[in-house]
């Protein structure tokens, strides 16, 4: 028998999330998956939460008010340990035994089409967070390769696509105010506002531990810091990052040292940085968000390469800990700098983003990081974040019609 809902026992509201942007080592996603289950276990209601996700093997785990489902399902990646859900009827089972009260869909795939089949058929309402900008990172390239109409024509698709699925959705989440602009001008309908947060007993200045971080590290004495957190893909624009790094290794040897915590396909690429500089640390992964902290506090700046950043939760993370960002002006990720992008590269290539981070340096952000730090947890705590999201849960299942 699945957790009790709100239509058994008074306010009692289940959610269940399902998406297969979901790994062992993955990043953004699972950040706010797990931020969700923990505002939820700390709030006096009985609200409870169901998360359905691709696994190694079909299995369950509960703690407290939260159930957490693996479902069997092939390896799509060895470095990001991503997986294709592929078994929707096993998606179905769950769903019937569990009966929520909302669905949140958390990928735009097939996964998606099945929560909102689903929702048709059980009669609860779907929602959607739109985490990735997918035909951005993915499609727009494939287009480039064949040429201007290739790329327009595969745009057209995407489009297409994007309306048709997310219109049939009670509510389209976006991180970013512009890009819900620019789905609204795609034609989708329902496009809701909503951004991602901070762990503010976690992301914070204090303590100072950065020198006995770096020490640890062996990070030589004098050495500027950079510091890169995320996927090493080429959505992620981490080419560019270490061409711009050889760059300024080569200009200035013995000035910056590259800390990067992250994996994904251009690890080759990375490694053949490590051996040729001597300046570079690497760890694949981080999962203790305390150590985490103790690296952005510890950087002297947090570099983000990202041009197609739906939101850049790492940099909100960064400017908590007082540790300024820098890196390539024009994504959705701009408005929540709140250090000064004067100096922020104007163009998607190494030479300028170098550039940038050599004037960054120079200007000593770090002076600021205390200011941008109160201001970063003051507006974008989970906290916040999630009292609106679950403002939204209650008015989309209070609006909801039988069909």
């Amino acid at each position: 028998m699945g957790l009790m809902g709100p239509n058994q026992q008074g306010r009692r509201l289940k959610i269940c999330d399902l998406t297969q942007f979901y790994s062992p080592v993955s990043g953004g996603v699972k950040r706010y998956l797990h931020e969700k289950v923990t505002y939820l276990h700390e709030r006096t209601t009985d609200d409870c939460h169901v998360l359905i996700i691709p696994g190694s093997s079909d299995g369950m785990t509960e703690e407290g008010r939260s159930r957490t489902y693996t479902i069997r399902s092939p390896l799509v990646s060895r470095t990001s340990r991503y997986r294709a859900l592929l078994r929707l009827e096993a998606v179905e089972r769950i769903l019937e035994r569990e009966m929520p009260d909302v669905i949140e869909s958390g990928d735009p795939y097939q996964v998606a089409w099945k929560a909102v089949a689903s929702g048709e058929a059980l009669r609860i309402p779907v929602v959607a967070f739109y985490h990735s900008h997918f035909p951005e990172a993915y499609f727009r390239s494939v287009g480039k390769f064949f040429g201007r109409t290739a790329t327009e024509f595969v745009m057209d698709l995407s489009r297409r696509y994007v309306r048709n699925l997310y219109n049939r959705f009670a509510r389209t989440l976006v991180p970013s105010p512009a890009l819900g602009a620019l789905l609204k001008d795609w034609g989708v309908e329902n496009v809701e506002n909503i951004d991602l947060g901070v762990n503010t007993s976690v992301f914070k200045p204090e303590p100072d531990d950065s020198k006995a971080t770096r020490q640890e590290l062996g990070i030589p004495a004098g050495r500027v810091l950079l510091l890169y957190v995320g996927r090493l893909a080429a959505e992620k624009n981490t080419r560019v990052l270490f061409e711009a790094f050889e760059l300024l290794n080569g200009q200035q040897p013995g000035r910056f040292h590259l800390l990067a915590v992250g994996d994904g396909g251009q690890r080759s690429h990375l490694q053949d940085l490590q051996t040729a500089t001597g300046a570079v640390t690497w760890f694949s992964y981080c999962g203790d968000m305390g150590q985490l902290a103790r690296y952005y506090r510890a950087a002297d700046l947090f570099v983000h390469p990202g041009v197609q950043e739906t939101f850049g939760l790492v940099a909100l993370e960064s400017q908590a800990c007082g540790t300024p960002v820098v890196g390539i002006a024009g994504s959705y990720m701009d408005r929540i700098i709140f250090n000064s992008q004067q100096d922020w590269a104007r163009e998607n290539s190494a030479p300028a983003l170098a550039q940038a981070i050599k004037e960054a340096a120079d200007a000593n952000l770090a002076r600021t990081g205390r200011a941008t730090s109160q201001t970063v947890r003051s507006l974008y705590s989970w906290t916040t974040v999630f009292d609106r999201l679950f403002a939204i849960y209650r008015a989309v299942v209070k609006e909801y019609r039988l069909p």
